[in-house]
Protein backbone atom coordinates (compact mmCIF):
# COMPACT_ATOMS: atom_id res chain seq x y z
CA UNK A 1 0.00 0.00 0.00
CA UNK A 2 0.96 3.67 -0.04
CA UNK A 3 2.93 5.91 2.30
CA UNK A 4 0.83 9.03 2.93
CA UNK A 5 1.70 12.32 4.63
CA UNK A 6 -1.39 13.94 6.18
CA UNK A 7 -0.98 17.65 6.85
CA UNK A 8 -3.94 19.05 8.78
CA UNK A 9 -4.04 21.54 11.65
CA UNK A 10 -7.29 20.21 13.14
CA UNK A 11 -6.19 17.35 15.43
CA UNK A 12 -9.45 15.40 15.43
CA UNK A 13 -9.74 15.43 11.63
CA UNK A 14 -6.08 14.51 11.15
CA UNK A 15 -6.48 11.55 13.52
CA UNK A 16 -9.76 10.47 11.85
CA UNK A 17 -8.23 10.53 8.36
CA UNK A 18 -5.05 8.76 9.46
CA UNK A 19 -7.00 6.01 11.19
CA UNK A 20 -9.25 5.49 8.15
CA UNK A 21 -6.31 5.25 5.77
CA UNK A 22 -4.42 2.87 8.03
CA UNK A 23 -7.49 0.60 8.02
CA UNK A 24 -7.06 0.46 4.24
CA UNK A 25 -3.48 -0.72 4.76
CA UNK A 26 -1.68 2.56 4.10
CA UNK A 27 1.18 3.84 6.21
CA UNK A 28 0.47 7.35 7.46
CA UNK A 29 2.63 10.10 8.89
CA UNK A 30 1.03 13.23 10.31
CA UNK A 31 1.99 16.91 10.39
CA UNK A 32 0.09 19.74 12.10
CA UNK A 33 0.93 22.51 9.61
CA UNK A 34 2.53 23.12 6.24
CA UNK A 35 5.98 23.94 7.62
CA UNK A 36 6.08 20.70 9.59
CA UNK A 37 4.78 18.89 6.51
CA UNK A 38 7.56 20.32 4.35
CA UNK A 39 10.19 19.23 6.89
CA UNK A 40 8.69 15.73 6.97
CA UNK A 41 8.72 15.53 3.16
CA UNK A 42 12.43 16.39 3.18
CA UNK A 43 13.18 13.56 5.59
CA UNK A 44 11.41 10.69 3.86
CA UNK A 45 9.70 9.48 0.68
CA UNK A 46 5.90 9.54 0.31
CA UNK A 47 3.48 8.39 -2.37
CA UNK A 48 0.81 10.97 -1.51
CA UNK A 49 0.57 14.32 0.25
CA UNK A 50 -2.93 14.83 1.67
CA UNK A 51 -3.11 18.40 2.93
CA UNK A 52 -5.60 20.90 4.23
CA UNK A 53 -5.39 24.25 2.45
CA UNK A 54 -6.09 26.63 5.34
CA UNK A 55 -3.46 26.14 8.08
CA UNK A 56 -1.23 28.31 10.25
CA UNK A 57 2.50 28.85 9.59
CA UNK A 58 2.39 27.63 5.95
CA UNK A 59 -0.85 26.96 4.11
CA UNK A 60 -1.53 23.98 1.88
CA UNK A 61 -1.19 26.00 -1.34
CA UNK A 62 2.39 27.00 -0.55
CA UNK A 63 3.13 23.51 0.73
CA UNK A 64 1.80 21.98 -2.51
CA UNK A 65 3.92 24.33 -4.65
CA UNK A 66 7.08 23.54 -2.69
CA UNK A 67 6.35 19.82 -2.49
CA UNK A 68 5.68 19.57 -6.24
CA UNK A 69 8.91 21.41 -7.00
CA UNK A 70 11.03 19.24 -4.69
CA UNK A 71 9.22 15.95 -5.38
CA UNK A 72 7.81 15.99 -8.94
CA UNK A 73 6.48 12.41 -8.70
CA UNK A 74 4.57 13.06 -5.46
CA UNK A 75 0.80 12.91 -5.81
CA UNK A 76 -0.99 15.75 -4.03
CA UNK A 77 -4.58 15.81 -2.80
CA UNK A 78 -5.86 18.94 -1.05
CA UNK A 79 -8.78 19.35 1.38
CA UNK A 80 -10.75 22.47 2.25
CA UNK A 81 -13.98 23.61 3.80
CA UNK A 82 -13.79 27.01 2.13
CA UNK A 83 -14.94 27.66 -1.44
CA UNK A 84 -12.52 30.57 -1.91
CA UNK A 85 -9.63 28.32 -0.89
CA UNK A 86 -10.67 25.82 -3.54
CA UNK A 87 -10.44 28.61 -6.13
CA UNK A 88 -6.94 29.48 -4.89
CA UNK A 89 -5.87 25.93 -5.73
CA UNK A 90 -6.74 26.36 -9.43
CA UNK A 91 -3.20 27.51 -10.28
CA UNK A 92 -2.02 24.13 -9.00
CA UNK A 93 -4.17 22.16 -11.47
CA UNK A 94 -1.16 20.51 -13.11
CA UNK A 95 0.43 19.63 -9.76
CA UNK A 96 -2.49 18.28 -7.73
CA UNK A 97 -4.86 15.40 -8.31
CA UNK A 98 -7.96 17.02 -6.75
CA UNK A 99 -9.38 19.24 -4.02
CA UNK A 100 -11.71 17.41 -1.64
CA UNK A 101 -14.46 19.51 -0.04
CA UNK A 102 -14.94 19.33 3.73
CA UNK A 103 -16.87 18.01 5.48
CA UNK A 104 -16.42 14.59 3.97
CA UNK A 105 -17.40 11.09 5.02
CA UNK A 106 -15.14 8.12 5.60
CA UNK A 107 -16.04 6.60 2.19
CA UNK A 108 -15.37 10.00 0.54
CA UNK A 109 -11.80 10.27 1.83
CA UNK A 110 -11.03 6.62 1.13
CA UNK A 111 -12.32 6.95 -2.45
CA UNK A 112 -10.48 10.24 -3.02
CA UNK A 113 -7.20 8.75 -1.80
CA UNK A 114 -7.63 5.61 -3.91
CA UNK A 115 -8.35 7.78 -6.97
CA UNK A 116 -5.36 10.02 -6.26
CA UNK A 117 -3.01 7.06 -5.90
CA UNK A 118 -4.30 5.55 -9.14
CA UNK A 119 -3.83 8.79 -11.11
Amino acid sequence: MARILITEDEDSLRIFVARALRLDGHETVEAADGAQGLETLAESRFDLLLSDIRMPVMDGIELAHRAAQAHPDLKILLMTGYAEQRERAEDLAEKIVDVLAKPFSLPDIRTAVARALAA
